[in-house]
């Protein structure tokens, strides 16, 4: 099986900066020794001239990893939309062949290595909207954290004992798991496709291990169980790395344990939390833990995050936010940072979080994670004037939607627009513009009407 050079009439419908380039990708999977492999790239081949002119990333896998994508080719999986539920139950197919941490290792970065390249296919070439992306995205985090934590409980307990205590849910001296708590996208279902994942470990309650010849405190029992964790997702190996990880958002940051019990957090967020840490929280989610438990943390943490009337010494802790917010964009020139620079994302997440914090608690519709979803409840409720909440979710999934190329394109967590030709081209290519003007003009636009928004919003929020 032997494939043809790409032809002009290939190559024709793509941007000027980009034709050369698909043509020397395409040239290099040509010389790929695998017979059947070839065929199947034959078979892809007007999906793989899309693909390769747009990303890096896609064209490596297929260059260096094609064995492993086999199963994705193999069941037509690039032409299926992403459903709810799948990809667990394909780590649930996975697991049961684990035996050993450094096969968890493999597993796991060989598993997000697939399914990232059928997300980003999906997404670079148009074929999956937002909420497609973003739902197989975290998808893909919560099974990748909570089959890790899985597993690696499992193998804690043969080795240290199975860590006891009285279970605040059912009051029995019981197994004590670990609960993982996502923050920020990933907590929201709004996971982008190389972002790191914020997490916080917890444990219902303390005690001691049972079973093993020395027994030791839950405490040192999660703190290791915790470090195991994040080495299984975050460290890079031969086989890459499958989330980075960042634990800066618990209590205390850095210098707080890395795994708390439910009284101890409990006590932590009532007589020290702050107001960003509130903040944070409003988009907290158990990813990992038995149901009775997470249930039982997320009402923990409720009172903690939404006050019960109008929370009006919320408006000072989110003005100085704001500045901190304005100063940053003024100081580190931010204007190609589509999430950070004015009018980006953080902006419109922060409009939204104003509202959750100050009225959540008065208004139980307002206590969603997902970004969309509150805004259409402000909406609905007259907090905001629809043409501002049209204006700030339109200019929500157009940011986003950039996002998703910038960080497609090379697999790196990048909010930067580019300022390279070939860049440029591919980012067009992706969004479906004509042109790099055409897109930067439309950026533009959405981004300055959010800078608009997001000046009047404290304002906004005071004069009722």
């Amino acid at each position: 099986a032997m494939m043809d050079p790409l032809r002009d009439e290939e190559l024709a419908p793509l941007p000027a900066a980009l034709q050369e380039k698909a043509a020397e990708s395409w040239r290099s999977l040509m010389d790929v020794e695998d017979p059947a492999l070839l065929a199947r790239f034959e078979t892809y081949r007007a999906g793989i001239i899309q693909a390769i002119a747009r990303s890096d990333f896609l064209f490596e896998q297929l260059r260096r990893h094609a064995e492993v994508l086999e199963p994705v080719f193999e069941a037509d999986q690039l032409e299926r939309p992403w459903c709810p539920g799948e990809i667990r139950a394909d780590w649930d197919a996975q697991q049961p062949h684990i035996q050993a941490e450094g096969a968890l290792h493999k597993v796991l970065r060989i598993f997000r290595r697939r399914w990232m390249f059928r997300i980003v296919w999906r997404d670079l070439l148009g074929e999956a909207d937002l909420e497609e992306t973003m739902g197989a995205m975290t998808e893909l985090a919560d099974a990748c954290i909570d089959g890790a934590v899985t597993w690696l409980y499992a193998e804690s307990c043969r080795e240290w004992g199975t860590p006891m205590g009285t279970d605040p849910v059912t009051g029995e001296h019981t197994a004590q798991p670990m609960l993982v708590i996502g923050m920020g996208k990933l907590g929201a279902g709004e996971l982008n496709l190389s972002s790191d994942i914020d997490l916080i470990f917890a444990f219902p309650a303390s005690g001691e291990t049972e079973g093993a010849r020395r027994s030791i405190d839950n405490q040192v029992f999660f703190g290791r169980l915790g470090q195991k964790v994040i080495r299984a997702l975050d460290q890079t190996t031969a086989d890459g790395f499958v989330f980075r990880v960042d634990m800066r958002l618990r209590p205390n940051g850095q210098s707080g344990p890395l795994a708390m019990s439910f009284d101890a957090l409990e006590a932590y967020y009532q007589n020290q939390g702050r107001e960003w840490e509130r903040y944070a929280l409003i988009k907290a989610r158990v990813v990992s833990g038995p149901n009775e438990q997470a249930g039982y943390l997320q009402q923990l943490l409720h009172p903690f995050i939404y006050r019960r009337y109008i929370d009006f010494s919320a408006f000072e802790s989110l003005r100085e936010m704001k500045k901190l917010i304005r100063r940053e964009v003024r100081r580190r020139s931010l204007e190609s940072n589509i999430k950070l620079g004015a009018g980006g994302i953080r902006e419109i997440e922060f409009v939204v979080q104003a509202f959750q914090l100050i009225r959540g608690g008065r208004e139980p519709v307002l206590q969603q994670r997902r970004l969309r979803e509150v805004l259409s409840s402000l909406s609905a409720m007259e907090l905001l004037p629809e043409e501002v909440v049209a204006d700030l979710d339109r200019a929500y999934v157009c940011l986003r939607d950039t996002e998703h190329a910038l960080q497609g394109i090379a697999d790196q967590q990048t909010q930067t627009l580019p300022s390279d030709e070939v860049g440029r081209s591919r980012v067009a290519l992706i969004l479906g513009y004509p042109d790099w003007e055409s897109l930067a003009e439309d950026l533009q636009r959405h981004r300055d009407r959010v800078n608009g928004h997001f000046a009047d919003i404290i304002a906004l929020a005071e004069d009722d």
